[in-house]
Parts: structure tokens; sequence; C-alpha cells
């Protein structure tokens, strides 16, 4: 078993139902720790910017503020998904499940973001369009993407075979990404929506309602590109936990099947 990067590796966990074992360097260990304590850290920065740094928009008030939450994690959810197309690609080519393992633990961090996007998003709409929802084409087509992937994680309970399963998930997982890329358009393409473009001016539907320009106001756009990065690099920190997570339970299923064996 090879020792990645010379160093004394912390656990080992198998990467596929073969038996494979991946051993973690200690490095890799470090670093994961140095994120994730510089991740908790980064997110009093974020939030102090969020509540206290950034202007108040003249229009909306302070409930403005919620919308570097919501576009922010939205973010963070459509990179750990575009992670399920790379990785459902990677199985699909090499039939290792370790890609298998990379994609399920994409989703079940991605599906998460989506829904804090969805609830800051209700919670923004009820005092600006007096309402918590609206049969919006931006809000049903956020509502259908949730919905896939949430079937993306029933798809996978309803096969058996760990073969198929990755097969189909990959697939799936791969076209699913559609609907992220759809959602992203809407507001900026479509006229028939009342969801404001943040970032940006709304070239098809100028009159949207909500709208603000972080561009005009150089603290509102210092405080949307932290929340971003942020939050993108939380989902991936949170990515990493859950692909070791996914990896222990990997080993506990085998060991278990060579029980019953």
């Amino acid at each position: 078993m090879a020792v990645v990067g010379g160093t004394a590796p912390i656990s080992t966990t198998p990467s596929s139902s073969t038996g494979e074992v991946v051993e973690y360097a200690q490095w890799r260990s470090r670093l994961l720790w140095y994120l994730t304590t510089c991740t908790g850290l980064g997110a009093l920065v974020m939030l102090w910017m969020v509540l206290f740094y950034a202007g108040t928009d003249a229009t909306q008030g302070h409930v403005q503020r919620i919308f570097y939450i919501h576009i922010s994690a939205y973010s963070g959810g459509s990179v750990v998904f575009f992670v399920t197309v790379l990785a459902g690609v990677m199985y699909l080519i090499t039939r290792n499940l370790k890609w298998d393992r990379l994609a399920v633990s994409s989703v079940e961090v991605g599906l998460p973001l989506m829904t804090v996007c969805l609830v800051t998003g209700a919670a923004w709409a009820r005092p600006i369009w007096n309402t918590w929802w609206t049969a919006d084409p931006r809000l049903n087509g956020m509502a259908v993407m949730w919905l896939l992937y949430a079937a993306y994680l029933t798809l996978r309970g309803a096969v058996e075979n760990p073969d198929r399963r990755a097969r189909f998930a990959a697939v799936y997982g791969i076209l699913a990404f559609i609907s992220v890329v759809y959602v992203f358009l809407i507001p900026r393409v479509r006229t028939d929506t009342m969801h404001p473009v943040v970032i940006g001016p709304s070239v098809s539907n100028p009159a949207a309602e909500g709208g603000f320009e972080v561009r005009v106001e150089d603290r509102m756009g210092a405080t949307m590109g932290v929340a971003m990065i942020w939050w993108c690099t939380a989902a991936l920190v949170l990515l990493w936990h859950r692909v070791r997570l996914e990896n222990l339970a990997e080993r506990v299923r085998a060991f278990k099947a060579r029980l019953t064996n």
C-alpha cells in the first residue's frame, strides 16, 4: 500500500468494493483541519460584513441583507453539484467506485445548501413581494431543481446492485445539472419573472421587483464577494469531510459483507 506524500497515514478506508485501501497522509488531514478552522473563522467575518459592514439598501432596507446568504448559498450548492457532474463523468470513464462516492457526497452537501437558498428566498419575498411563494418561473425552476436532486438520492436507494446504481446515478447527476444552469439563466433571458438579477442589471426585465446593483456601492460588492467565496469554500470543505465519512461507511459495509459471507 503506497503512502501519499511520503508521510505516515493516519487512517485507511477502502476505495472500491474490491477491498482496495486508501491511506490518508498526515498532511492531508492537517490541511483539512486548517481549512475547517479557517472556514469557521471566516463565517464570523462574513456574517459581520453582512450585518454591519454592507450598506443598507435605500428601497428594501435591512431585508436586502438576506440576499448575501441567498445568492451565496446557491453559488456553493452549484459548485458541489458541478462536482457531481465531474465525478459522474469520471465514473463512466473509469468505473472506479471512488468517483461514485464523491458524486453522492457532493449531492448530499449541495442539497442542504440549496435548501438554505429556498428558505432565505422565501423569507426575502414575504416583505418585498408580499408573499412567501408565487408561480414565478425562477421560483418554480428552483423547486424543480431541488426535487431532482432529492430524487437522485431516492434513485440510489432503489437500486441494490452497486455498479448499476453508480452507473444510473452518474448519468442522472450529469443530466440534473441542466436544472442548475436553467435556474441561473431564467432572470437573464425571460421577461415574465419578478426575480431580479442581483449581480449586474437585468437586461431582459429591468423592472424586476427587488433588484439592486452591487457594483454601485463598494461595500455591497465586497460583502457579496466575500460571502460567495465563503459559501463556496465551506461547500468544498464540507464535501471533503463527507467523502471521508462515505469512505468510512463503505469500509463498514465491506466488513459486514465479509462477516455474512
